[in-house]
């Protein structure tokens, strides 16, 4: 059987060590608290709860990611190691989850009106969902060669990416496209509620109860 690898260790040393607080983390918490204000004092509920459903998917593939380690006793499909505040989850530092929260909302406000315009050929939706996707890629590609964001399997790695275009990132975005195009915020409620519900839940269950994340 394949030992634990090296990073991974390294990354569960750090895991939820309160410890390694830094006080950024107040600064960058009120800066999405502001974004979401702003969208708030808009009115523009679409964009706050597209934006909710973008960082509720994150949360949900984190959740998998650290169910991949637990039972793989190896490695997640991403770990992340380094200098970080607080260490959610194996592949979750509080900085990124922070910066999802944010993402969703840039993506929901450079949505073109129209749904049904097309964009390169593709609907307007799918075309941006996928600009976002392979940029996201290409940061992670980047973040990979520093040494403090790994990957450890060959069909989660580069230059495989297109799993990680596709699962990694690509439903986050039309996700969050599908909650803004819903006709009235009771639709939108419905399915980030059902998302939260369904984060809350896994963490519960895998976390305390289980143990397994």
């Amino acid at each position: 059987m394949l030992a634990v690898t090296d990073f991974t260790l390294e990354a569960q040393r750090l895991l939820r060590d309160e410890t390694q607080f830094k006080w950024y983390v107040v600064t960058l918490l009120v800066l999405v608290l502001y974004v979401y204000a702003v969208e708030v004092e808009r009115r523009r509920w679409d964009v706050v709860l597209a934006g909710l459903a973008f960082w509720l998917a994150d949360w949900i593939n984190e959740i998998v990611n650290s169910l991949v380690l637990h039972f793989s006793d190896r490695a997640a499909l991403w770990t992340t190691t380094g200098d970080t505040a607080y260490l959610i989850l194996i592949g979750l530092t509080i900085e990124i989850s922070l910066m999802f929260a944010i993402s969703g909302v840039v993506f929901a406000k450079i949505l073109p009106e129209d749904r049904r315009a097309k964009l390169l050929g593709l609907p307007n939706r799918l075309t941006l969902a996928l600009g976002f996707s392979l940029f996201a890629v290409f940061v992670e590609v980047l973040l990979n060669g520093t040494g403090y964001f790994h990957w450890e399997y060959w069909w989660w790695n580069f230059p495989f990416v297109l799993p990680i275009v596709v699962f990694g990132y690509l439903w986050f975005f039309l996700i969050a496209a599908y909650v803004y195009d819903l006709p009235d915020n009771r639709r939108r409620l419905r399915v980030v509620g059902a998302m939260a519900a369904l984060v809350a839940g896994a963490l519960l269950a895998f976390g305390p109860v289980l143990g397994w994340i």
